[in-house]
C-alpha cells in the first residue's frame, strides 16, 4: 500500500474553515483534542475576510429578543446556541484575541479597527499554539464515512481515519471562496434530508428599459422607506437605501425582505414590494406641491424644484409609472408615497451574501450530530437557517460552531477509545 493510500488515524476531523469550524477548533483544541482541519482553498478563513470589506460587522447590540427573532423560521431553534453563545459572548471572544469592539450607530458591532485581517491573524495564531493541525487543498470527496474520509490534494488522494467529524462546509455563496454547494448531492445521497439552497441576502432582478438602466445603473437610493405584506398578511416596512443595478436593485435596504420576496416568488412567479421616495413629506403635502403651477417648467424641473425630487428617484418615478399617472398631481403623488416595483426574479446564488436552505433541523440532535451518521457533527451556514446581514450570519455561525464543539466533546467523552 502507498503512503498515499494508507489511512491516517486522526481524533477530530473538521471539513471546513470558515467562521463555525474555526470556531469548534478552537474551543476543541483548547481542551486538550487533536485537532486537523481541512479546506479546499489554499487558505482558511476566505469568506472571513470578504466580510470584513465592509468594516468587519461582527455581531449586532440589539436586545436579544429582538436579535434571535432575525432568524426567522429558525428563531426558536437557534434561541439556547445563541444564549450559550450570542453577541456578548462573541464580543468578549474578540477581546480575547486582542481587540476591543464597539457598537456603531446602528447598532453594529465592529473592532475598534474595522478591520478582519488582524483578527484572523491572531485568532489563527492562537489556534496553532493549541495544535491544531491545518490541511489547506485538501478537497472532500463526499463520503460521509468518520472512518474513510477522503480529499484529492497536491499529493493526491488522501485517506483518513476519524473518531469524530465536524462537517461546516457553508451554503453555496461566494463560490470562489469556497462555498460550492458541492456538499448536498452526497448528504443527500446518504438520506439526510436537505432543503434546496437558495439565495439570501441578494439582488432582485426587475425589468428596466434600456434607457433607465443604461443611465442609472450603480446609482444609490437614499432615505426611501420599503414596504412589503408578507404571507402572514403583516405589513413590514424599514427605511434606509439600495442601489439600482443592471438587472434590478440589491443592497441593505433589501436584504431582510429576502425570504418574503422569495417566497412570494415561489408562489406567485413574481413579487411585489413599495418605495416612499419621499418618506419625510406626508401624502398631502407631496400633492399640495405638485398642484402648484408650474408655468414653462418641465416636469422634471417641477419635481425637482417643488419636492427635491431628483436624479435616481426621479428616474425611477418615471421608470415605474405610465403617462397617465404623471399628468395627474393626486396619482402621482400616490406613487412618490407608494411606488410599485415588481420583481421578477432573485439574482443567481453566486451572487448573494450568503444562502438559505441546507441540511435540515431534524436530521440533528441538540448537540447538532446527525441522527443517522453518530459520531458526525454539522454547523454553520451549511445548516438551514437564514439571517440578514448585520452580524447576525456570523454569530450564528460562531454559536453553531460552538454548539458542535461541544457535542464533540461530549460524543468522546461518552466512547471508549478503541
Amino acid at each position: 500500500m502507498s503512503a498515499a493510500s494508507a489511512t491516517i488515524p486522526l481524533e477530530i476531523a473538521i471539513i471546513g474553515g470558515g467562521p463555525a469550524g474555526l470556531m469548534a477548533a478552537d474551543h476543541l483544541s483548547a481542551r486538550g483534542y487533536s485537532v486537523d482541519l481541512f479546506d479546499a482553498m489554499p487558505s482558511v478563513g476566505r469568506k472571513f475576510l470578504q466580510a470584513g470589506k465592509g468594516g468587519m460587522n461582527l455581531t449586532h447590540a440589539e436586545p436579544f429578543a429582538e436579535f434571535v427573532q432575525r432568524y426567522g423560521d429558525a428563531a426558536s431553534w437557534i434561541r439556547p446556541l445563541l444564549a450559550d453563545f450570542g453577541a456578548e459572548q462573541l464580543r468578549q471572544w474578540a477581546v480575547g484575541l486582542g481587540f476591543e469592539t464597539f457598537v456603531g450607530s446602528s447598532g453594529r458591532v465592529f473592532p475598534t479597527d474595522m478591520k478582519a485581517a488582524p483578527l484572523l491573524r491572531a485568532w489563527l495564531q492562537r489556534l496553532r499554539e493549541q495544535g491544531v493541525k491545518f490541511h489547506v487543498r485538501h478537497q472532500w470527496q463526499g463520503a460521509l464515512d468518520k472512518d474513510r474520509l477522503s480529499f484529492i490534494t497536491p499529493e493526491g488522494i488522501q485517506h483518513y481515519q476519524a473518531r469524530a467529524v465536524l462537517f461546516a462546509l457553508g451554503g453555496a455563496s461566494w463560490p470562489r471562496l469556497g462555498s460550492t454547494g458541492a456538499w448536498v448531492a452526497p448528504f443527500s445521497a446518504h438520506d439526510i434530508a436537505v432543503m434546496p439552497l437558495k439565495p439570501s441576502n441578494c439582488g432582485f432582478e426587475m425589468a428596466w428599459s434600456e434607457h433607465f438602466r443604461d443611465k442609472f445603473a450603480g446609482a444609490p437610493l437614499k432615505s426611501i422607506v420599503l414596504s412589503h405584506t408578507n404571507a402572514a398578511g403583516e405589513l413590514i416596512t424599514r427605511q434606509g437605501e439600495c442601489v439600482i443595478t443592471q438587472h434590478g436593485m440589491e443592497g441593505s435596504l433589501l436584504y431582510p425582505f429576502t425570504p418574503a420576496l422569495r417566497h412570494e416568488l415561489e408562489q406567485n412567479g413574481s413579487a411585489c414590494f413599495y418605495l416612499d421616495l419621499l418618506p419625510g413629506r406626508s401624502l398631502a403635502r407631496v400633492e399640495q406641491e405638485l398642484r402648484q403651477p408650474r408655468g414653462s417648467k418641465s416636469m422634471a424641473n417641477h419635481l425637482r424644484s417643488r419636492l427635491g425630487l431628483e436624479g435616481a428617484k426621479a428616474g425611477l418615478l418615471r421608470e415605474c409609472t405610465s403617462a397617465e399617472v404623471f399628468a395627474d398631481p393626486t396619482l402621482l403623488a400616490a406613487h412618490i408615497k407608494a411606488l410599485p416595483i415588481y420583481v421578477r426574479a432573485t439574482r443567481p446564488i453566486d451572487e448573494a451574501i450568503s444562502s438559505a436552505g441546507g441540511v435540515e433541523l431534524h436530521n440533528l440532535t441538540d448537540q447538532l450530530m446527525l441522527t443517522n451518521e453518530p459520531g458526525i457533527f454539522c454547523a454553520g451556514e451549511m445548516l438551514d437557517w437564514e439571517a440578514p446581514t448585520g452580524g447576525y450570519l456570523l454569530t450564528a455561525c460562531f454559536s453553531t460552531g460552538l454548539r458542535a464543539a461541544l457535542g464533540i466533546e461530549q460524543w468522546l467523552q461518552n466512547r471508549t477509545i478503541p
